[in-house]
């Protein structure tokens, strides 16, 4: 099945937003039937006022995100899953397929892509990182 790049209007801010082709195909092979309803602000902003951000405001002040002093535990072996950060625990990785934004093959990430931000395969990203460390100096 072919997937193209649709406009789309947010149902809470009513500002347009693309519904890109690898998210089209991330959610044809999830088999969800419906397409977005709200942009990727005002998901986030839904999802932080229904306390399902996963992350608790800095102590250091700056408005929120980032973790909390009192977050670590050293006994878990990192940043508590109670928070939603890093703990070595946890078990293995939701990974989620998409498409490389520079050969168009498959990539696993372990991230849900937004489709605002290229995503990189595995061979692809590592060719990135050491270009971009060559090109430091």
């Amino acid at each position: 099945m072919s997937f193209t790049d649709k406009t789309l209007n947010c149902r809470d801010c009513g500002n347009e937003f693309v519904f890109t082709a690898g998210e089209q195909e991330f959610y044809s092979q999830k088999g969800f039937d419906n397409e977005p309803t709200r942009c990727s602000n005002c998901r986030q902003a839904r999802k932080q006022n229904r306390g399902g951000g996963g992350y608790e405001s800095s102590s250091r002040g700056g408005g929120g995100g980032g973790y909390s002093r009192n977050s670590y535990s050293s006994d878990r072996g990192g940043y508590s899953s109670d928070r939603g950060g890093y703990s070595s625990d946890r078990g293995q990785r939701e990974m989620h397929t998409t498409t490389c934004s520079s050969c168009g093959g498959p990539a696993q990430v372990p991230f849900v892509p937004r489709g605002d931000k290229p995503v990189y395969c595995r061979d692809c990203f590592q060719s990135q990182q050491s270009s971009s460390r060559s090109n430091r100096w």
